[in-house]
C-alpha cells in the first residue's frame, strides 16, 4: 500500500475518531482538526511505503498527543511572557536606542570567542552542537564560553555607570589559554 493510499484510508475510516481524540485533548474542534491534520502530515512524511492504516493510526495518535503538548508548552510560554510585556507601556525610542548601545558595548567587552558563542547561540538561535561545529570547538568549550559570557554580561548590563566597563583588547591577549 502506498503512502497516499494509507493516508486516504486512515483519514476516511478513522478520521472522525482521530478528531474526537484530539478534541478530548484540546477541548476545541477547530484546534483538534488542525492538530490531526498536522499529525497526519508529520507521520506520513516520515513513513515508509508498505505500512498499513492500522499501524499508522498508532503513530498518528502519538503525533496528535505530541502536537497538543507542544501547543500547550508554546501557549504557557507565551502567557508567561505576555504578563511581562503587557505591564510595560510601549518603550520610548530613546530608551530602546540606549539599551541597544548598552548591549553592543557589553558584547564588545567579551573575548572574541565568548562574543561569537553568545551571538551564534542567542541571536542566531543555534543549538550548542551547531555553535561548536561552526566555531570548531567542543560542546563543552562552547558551554564554558557561554557560561563565562553570561556572567560577564550580567555584571556589565546591571545598572552600573558606563565608565566602569572595561573593554578587552581584540588581539591575542584576549584569548584564554
Amino acid at each position: 500500500m502506498s503512502r497516499q493510499d494509507a493516508v486516504e484510508t486512515l483519514a476516511r475510516e478513522r478520521g472522525p475518531a482521530l478528531v474526537g481524540y484530539a478534541y478530548l485533548l484540546t477541548g476545541d474542534l477547530a484546534t483538534a482538526q488542525d492538530v490531526v491534520q498536522d499529525a497526519l502530515v508529520h507521520t506520513f512524511v516520515r513513513m515508509r511505503a508498505g505500512h498499513d492504516a492500522q499501524h499508522a493510526e498508532a503513530y498518528v495518535r502519538q503525533a496528535i498527543l505530541n502536537g497538543v503538548r507542544d501547543g500547550y508548552r508554546r501557549r504557557r510560554t507565551f502567557l508567561g511572557a505576555r504578563a511581562r510585556l503587557a505591564g510595560a507601556v510601549g518603550p520610548n525610542q530613546d530608551t530602546v536606542a540606549v539599551e541597544h548601545v548598552d548591549v553592543q558595548r557589553a558584547l564588545a567587552a567579551l573575548s572574541p570567542r565568548e562574543r561569537a558563542c553568545v551571538v551564534l547561540r542567542h541571536f542566531e538561535d543555534l543549538p550548542v552542537r551547531e555553535v561548536a561545529e561552526a566555531l570548531q570547538l567542543s560542546e563543552g568549550a562552547v558551554k564554558r564560553y557561554l557560561s563565562d559570557a553570561r556572567s560577564r554580561l550580567g555584571e556589565l548590563l546591571a545598572d552600573e555607570p558606563e565608565e566602569t566597563w572595561p573593554v578587552r583588547p581584540a588581539g591575542p591577549a584576549a584569548r584564554r589559554s
